[in-house]
């Protein structure tokens, strides 16, 4: 959605709570030509009320800024949402009953897509092989990315489509293999699904608050194609903002994230893979496999990006999880600030996507350089604990260094939230929870610290200060919610009632504490356009 794409109706919501740092004790908010005009008390909001186009009674619900997901990958989850979901999966053999019974269900589809598997997770941790698939199909196309997407099993059918597609192993398909099998899987998705799929994404996200979302495209990724639908849709019709970036390398990875509309030539522009299909690139080996994971790009092709993007004036960005990957960006980054100058570097806001793997060396540089961390929380929340599959990977000791958000705000790193959906589901609430109650004591931030990096966090990642903030002159991108009695919440599992003193300038948040249900969204705003709203409430 696009700026021009806003509302003209004067809003006025009253009778609730409202999160403003202009106010801490809001309960009404006015809202003029798709920007926040006013917040204020109960008392005050009648001036306003006969100049409204809308009155909103609250009801007690809360308003807060809509959330901002940084990272996601918006046609994949959509065809998640309409496809074979194996997320809940929990052995091999409910795994194949489910696929069996999704091919009987979808007779007519060339190819079937699933999404969500994690054998690491099943007894025997075993992934189902290409000869039960070719059985559970009845010897169809399909194509089942792990719940990481940085490998996949197949059918031998599949296969069959893949241009030269021979000499494929058995048993899940990394890198030059995956990307073959995806661009043909995807290539079957017709242009009616691939816009159903968006359609549902857009949707399924507005329904959950999300006010932005962060598309992370390119070639290895989705296609021009794609990323440019997805656009041009998102300004054509009422949703979730998407702000694009295009994940190509060099002065002709630039020219192209120009040429498609992204902000920049960033993303999931590969440094590594991903812990799971021991595909991360670690200094020292995997604890359950004898190697280091792969490298994709070097320091000296990382230098060569972030001065292209710089001199463009684009955002360059990288994925990067093992700590060799993250020390690779980090040399690479400094190499382009001695040569472009290290102001020019900060002032561009690169980016680095997940960082998990991160040291006090790392960390530190992070903050001299200017990087934006951009991470998902849920990543620990799934994976993390003694038991989860960080230890299985790395070991307990390494494991419970992964994802050190105290330790980036410390360091005065910015940082925004994302899910990278599909990997894991859109879920801004159970976002804030698990870095706010991350699994190593020491990471956790506090519930205000997390809000705002799921919130304004994500506005300045794309180097917008004037948002994510419900004041006076913000874009009026706000959510309603239906919640219990707000709380101020420390990062120690300690909770107090917000405390009444107004020289504390701090507004209240839901109570996220484990077991307690999340708040519920009643209603979605970009732009001053309404874009969600719960029925029968």
């Amino acid at each position: 959605m696009s700026e021009s794409t806003t509302s003209s109706d004067t809003v006025l919501l009253r009778g609730g709570e409202v999160h403003s740092p202009a106010d801490p004790f809001a309960t009404a908010m006015v809202v003029e030509h798709g920007r926040i005009a006013w917040v204020g008390s109960e008392g005050a909001a009648d001036a306003f009320a006969d100049g409204a186009d809308e009155v909103i009674d609250l009801d007690g619900a809360l308003v807060t800024p809509a959330f901002t997901d940084a990272h996601v990958h918006t046609t994949a989850t959509g065809l998640a949402l309409t496809g074979l979901d194996l997320s809940g999966a929990s052995s091999l053999e409910t795994t194949l009953a489910r696929v069996r019974a999704f091919a009987a269900a979808r007779p007519a589809d060339r190819v079937l897509l699933g999404h969500g598997w994690d054998a690491s997770r099943w007894p025997g941790g075993r992934p189902p092989t290409r000869a039960e698939l070719d059985e559970a199909t009845g010897g169809r196309p399909l194509y089942l990315s792990r719940i990481d997407v940085h490998s996949a099993v197949v059918t031998s059918a599949l296969l069959d489509l893949v241009p030269g597609g021979t000499g494929f192993p058995d048993g899940p398909l990394t890198g030059d293999a995956h990307h073959a099998v995806r661009a043909t899987a995807l290539g079957a998705v017709t242009p009616a699904q691939r816009t159903e799929a968006q359609r549902a994404a857009l949707a399924h996200a507005a329904s959950l608050g999300i006010g932005t979302v962060h598309e992370c495209g390119g070639p290895e990724i989705s296609s021009e194609d794609d990323f440019t639908a997805l656009l041009r849709l998102a300004a054509e019709e009422p949703g979730p903002r998407v702000v694009g970036y295009w994940a190509e390398q060099g002065e002709e990875g630039v020219a192209r994230a120009r040429a498609l509309g992204a902000i920049g030539a960033a993303g999931d522009l590969f440094v590594d893979g991903a812990l799971g299909s021991h595909t991360a690139c670690l200094h020292e080996p995997y604890t359950d496999a004898a190697h280091t994971g792969t490298a994709h790009l070097d320091a000296a092709a990382v230098a060569a990006h972030v001065v292209a993007c710089t001199e463009a004036g684009l955002q360059a960005g990288f994925h990067a999880i093992g700590d060799a990957a993250v020390s690779t960006v980090v040399e690479g980054v400094r190499a382009a600030a001695d040569k472009v100058g290290l102001a020019r570097v900060r002032a561009a806001r690169h980016r680095v996507e997940h960082a998990e793997m991160l040291t006090p060396e790392t960390v530190a540089a992070f903050a001299e350089l200017g990087l934006t961390a951009s991470v998902q929380p849920a990543f620990d929340a799934l994976w993390g604990g003694e038991d989860g599959m960080y230890a299985r990977r790395l070991g307990a000791e390494r494991a419970r260094t992964l994802n050190p958000f105290a330790a980036l705000l410390r360091a005065g790193v910015p940082l925004t939230f994302g899910s990278d959906s599909p990997v894991t589901p859109l879920d801004p609430w159970g976002t804030v929870r698990a870095a706010a109650f991350h699994r190593t004591p020491e990471h956790r931030v506090s519930v205000r610290a997390a809000f705002t990096a799921h919130t304004r966090g994500g506005w300045r990642a794309i180097g917008r200060d004037d948002a994510g903030a419900l004041v006076p002159g913000a874009p009026a991108d706000y959510a309603v919610w239906r919640t219990d009695a707000l709380v101020v919440q420390a990062p120690d599992d300690r909770v107090a009632r917000w405390s009444t003193d107004a020289r504390s300038g701090t507004p209240g948040l839901p109570d996220l504490s484990p077991g307690k249900d999340l708040p519920l969204c009643l209603r979605t705003v970009v732009g001053g356009r309404t874009v969600f709203v719960r029925q029968g409430e």
